[in-house]
C-alpha cells in the first residue's frame, strides 16, 4: 500500500531535503507551507503521517496539532513534530498537545524516514482479534477502540499503543526503554526520550478517568497495568 506523508514547513530547503529522502524511500510527499493549508490538505489528501514544523506563519504547529486532535476524523493521525527549538520544554509541550514523536533541527534525514516507518508499523501492525475488559475499561485491539464505563475514549496512535502494551504485559513492569522500543520502534538515546513516555502516560491517564489508577508508576523502573484493583 502506498504511503503518503504531508510535510508542513515554510522553509523550502527543509521541504526539499525531506521530500528527497522520503521519495527515495518510496514514500509520496505532499507539502504545505502554513497551518491553514496543512489543515485543508489533511482533509483533502488523507496523509498517513504528518511531519509538522512548530514555527509556522499564521497558525503555528501547536495550534494545528490541537485542531487535528479535537476532530474525531483526524484524532488518530500520526504526527511527528519537526522543530528548531531544542529546549526540552518546547518538545514536551508538543507531545502534550498530541504529537506522537519529534525531531529537532538540524536532523538526520535517514533518522526521520526511519521514524516515519516505525510510526507506520505501530499503527498498521495486526491487532489482536479479541477485546479485553478490565473493570470498567474495555480495550478492543481488533477494532482499535477503547471505552470506559461504556463511553468511547479517543486515543492517539501512541496512547493506544501504550495502553495495549501495558495491558498485554499482564501486570509485569515495563521499563521506559521497553515501551520506547515496543511502541515507538526505537531505543532511548537521551533523557528526553524517556520524557516522551512520561508525557504520553500522563495524557493517557487524563483520558481514562477513574480507570487511570490501573496505570501504576514503579519508581526508577517504569510502569505496569494493575488488573486486580
Amino acid at each position: 500500500m502506498a504511503v503518503r506523508v504531508l510535510v508542513v514547513d515554510d522553509e523550502p530547503d527543509i521541504v526539499e531535503l525531506v521530500r528527497y529522502h522520503l521519495e527515495k524511500a518510496g514514500i509520496e510527499c505532499v507539502h504545505a507551507g502554513d497551518g491553514g493549508a496543512a489543515l485543508r490538505l489533511v482533509r483533502e489528501r488523507r496523509p498517513d503521517v504528518l511531519i509538522l514544523d512548530l514555527m509556522l506563519p499564521g497558525m503555528d504547529g501547536l495550534e494545528v496539532c490541537r485542531a487535528l486532535r479535537r476532530d474525531p476524523a483526524t484524532a488518530r493521525l500520526p504526527i511527528i513534530m519537526l522543530t528548531a527549538k531544542a529546549e526540552e520544554v518546547d518538545r514536551v509541550v508538543g507531545l502534550e498537545v498530541g504529537a506522537d514523536d519529534y525531531v529537532v533541527k538540524p536532523f538526520s534525514p535517514r533518522e526521520l524516514v526511519a521514524r516515519v516507518r516505525a510510526l507506520l508499523r505501530r499503527v498498521r501492525e495486526p491487532e489482536a482479534p479479541t477485546a479485553r475488559r478490565i473493570g470498567d475499561l474495555l480495550l478492543d485491539e481488533g477494532r482499535h477502540q477503547v471505552a470506559v464505563g461504556g463511553r468511547p475514549v479517543e486515543l492517539t496512535a501512541k496512547e493506544f499503543g501504550l495502553l495495549a502494551a501495558l495491558v498485554r504485559a499482564n501486570g509485569r513492569v515495563l521499563s521506559r526503554d521497553q515501551l520506547l522500543e515496543g511502541v515507538w520502534g526505537y531505543a532511548a538515546a537521551a533523557e528526553i526520550e524517556s520524557r516522551t513516555v512520561d508525557v504520553h502516560i500522563r495524557r493517557l491517564r487524563e483520558k481514562l478517568g477513574a480507570e487511570a489508577r490501573r496505570i501504576v508508576t514503579v519508581k526508577a523502573v517504569g510502569y505496569r497495568f494493575d488488573t486486580d484493583t
